[in-house]
C-alpha cells in the first residue's frame, strides 16, 4: 500500500558512530538465481528483507540512512536479470539495489571533512571512476560491494553525495527523483547540444526542435531543451503520461499510433508481412514527427530504447542533427548506415551517467531554475517495496518517477 506523509523534517538525534564496528542493518536484498517463493512473478528474482552487514567506514566514507529513493530502471533491469545478474556479475551471494534518492548523514570517516552529521544530500549513483572522473560502475546495481538504497542504513563514500542547497525551495522527494534521472539528462543534453552548436553554429537562427522517446531521463532532457530554447515534443504509450508531457509544454505523439515501429533485422529480411506492417509503422511515425515539428525533423532526437526504434528515429532527425544515447532498454547492439548518417551530418552522442561536476552543475541549475520533476502520485512506503518492485518491472505503472520512503524525515 501507498502512503503520502507530510513532508516535515523531524529533529535530528545524534547516532552512535560505528567506528571500526561492522554496521548492521536491514535492507531488501536479491539473490543469485533465487525465484523460488518469491515476492514477484516467475522470472523475476525474489527481493526479500533480512538482516544485512556492511563493513566498517573506511576513512573517507559516511555512514547514512536513507529518507526517500526513486525506484529507477536499472532495479527492474536486476530483477529481470537482463541484461545481465548482477549477483553474478558482482561475483556476491546478496545485493542490495537502489542508486537514486536523498540521505541523511550519521557519521563521517575521519578524513571526511566537507559533510557533516545531519546533512541532507542526493546520491551520486556513479562508481569506480577512471582517471578523468567518469563513471564506471553504478553503485547499488553493478558496482562490486555497493549497498543500495533498499537498507535501513548504508554507507558511501563521500564523492557520491551531492549536498542539498541550504533552505531548499524543493521537496525531498522531488531531489529524490532528480538524484539520478535529471543528473543523467544534464550530462547527456550538455554533450548532445554541445555537439549540434559546433556541427550547426546558427541552429538557433530558427526555434530547433528536440525529441524523446518515452521514460524519465527523456522527459528531463525535454524540460531542459525547453528552458534552453528549443521546442520539444516526446512519445509515450499511455493516456496519463501523454497528459503530463503536455502539462510540460511538451508535444505529445502517441506511441499507439505506429505500435509495429519495432525493427527485427532478420525478420525483416525474412518475412514478407512483417517487412509490410513494420514500413507501414515507420511511415506513420515520421509522418507524425514532421507534422509536430513543421517538417523540421529533430535537431537533437533523445533514445534510450536500442535496435528496435534506432533506424526510424534516424530517419527523423534534422539535417544536421544529433542522436543521444545514454541507455539501452532494449537493445544494446544499434545498426546504421554510415554514408548516409555521414551525409546527412549525423552526430552519436553516447553517455553514462555523469561526472560528479555535472552533478554540482545540474543540482544548482535545478534550485535556480525549478528543473524538478513534478511528483503527483503518493509514496510507496517500505513494507510495499516488492509490490512497487512488480509493478514497475512489469511496466503496470504510469507515473516516471515512482518514490519510496525508507526512514522517516
Amino acid at each position: 500500500m501507498k502512503s503520502a506523509p507530510a513532508e516535515t523534517v523531524r529533529t535530528h538525534s545524534p547516532q552512535s558512530f560505528p567506528g571500526s564496528s561492522p554496521i548492521r542493518t536491514q535492507a531488501w536484498v536479491i539473490r543469485p538465481g533465487d525465484r523460488e517463493g518469491s515476492t514477484c512473478p516467475l522470472g523475476l528474482a525474489s527481493i526479500r528483507l533480512e538482516p544485512f552487514e556492511i563493513p566498517p567506514l573506511d576513512d573517507e566514507e559516511v555512514l547514512v540512512e536513507p529518507i526517500y529513493g526513486c525506484w529507477e530502471g536499472n532495479m527492474s533491469h536486476a530483477l529481470k536479470r537482463q541484461p545481465i545478474d548482477v549477483c553474478l556479475h558482482r561475483g556476491e551471494e546478496r545485493v542490495v539495489l537502489g542508486n537514486a534518492g536523498v540521505v541523511r548523514i550519521l557519521g563521517c570517516g575521519p578524513e571526511v571533512s566537507d559533510l557533516a552529521e545531519g546533512d541532507l544530500c542526493a546520491l551520486c549513483g556513479g562508481s569506480s571512476w577512471d582517471a578523468r572522473r567518469l563513471p564506471r560502475r553504478a553503485f547499488g546495481y553493478d558496482a562490486e560491494s555497493s549497498c543500495g538504497l533498499l537498507a535501513k542504513r548504508t554507507k558511501l563514500h563521500r564523492t557520491n553525495l551531492f549536498p542539498l542547497p541550504a533552505d531548499t525551495r524543493h521537496s525531498l522527494r522531488q531531489w529524490a527523483a532528480f538524484s539520478l534521472r535529471y543528473v543523467t539528462a544534464w550530462a547527456n543534453w550538455k554533450a548532445a547540444s554541445g555537439c549540434l552548436g559546433t556541427i550547426a553554429p546558427d541552429f538557433r537562427d530558427s526555434t530547433p526542435w528536440a525529441g524523446s522517446w518515452g521514460g524519465g531521463v527523456g522527459l528531463a532532457e525535454m524540460e531542459l531543451a525547453r528552458l534552453q530554447g528549443f521546442d520539444a515534443f516526446m512519445i509515450a504509450s499511455t493516456d496519463a503520461r501523454l497528459a503530463q508531457i503536455a502539462e510540460r509544454g511538451i508535444v505529445p505523439i502517441d506511441r499507439r499510433l505506429f505500435a509495429d515501429l519495432r525493427f527485427d533485422e532478420e525478420q525483416y529480411r525474412q518475412e514478407e508481412r512483417y517487412r509490410r506492417e513494420y514500413r507501414e509503422a515507420e511511415a506513420a511515425f515520421l509522418h507524425a514527427i514532421a507534422e509536430a515539428t513543421g517538417g523540421q525533423g529533430a535537431s537533437v532526437f533523445v533514445e534510450n530504447i536500442g535496435q528496435p526504434v534506432v533506424r526510424a528515429t534516424l530517419k527523423a532527425l534534422s539535417r544536421p542533427g544529433v542522436l543521444a544515447t545514454c541507455g539501452w532498454k532494449m537493445g544494446m547492439r544499434i545498426t546504421s548506415l554510415r554514408a548516409l548518417e555521414c551525409m546527412s551530418w549525423h552526430v552519436h552522442v553516447h553517455t553514462h551517467y555523469a561526472r560528479r561536476q555535472d552533478g554540482l552543475e545540474a543540482v544548482r541549475f535545478a534550485e535556480e531554475k525549478a528543473w524538478l520533476p513534478r511528483l503527483d502520485s503518493p509514496v510507496w512506503n517500505w513494507d510495499s517495496i516488492p509490490e512497487l518492485a512488480r509493478k514497475h518491472a512489469l511496466e503496470e505503472l504510469d507515473e516516471y518517477f515512482p518514490i519510496f520512503q525508507v526512514n522517516p524525515l
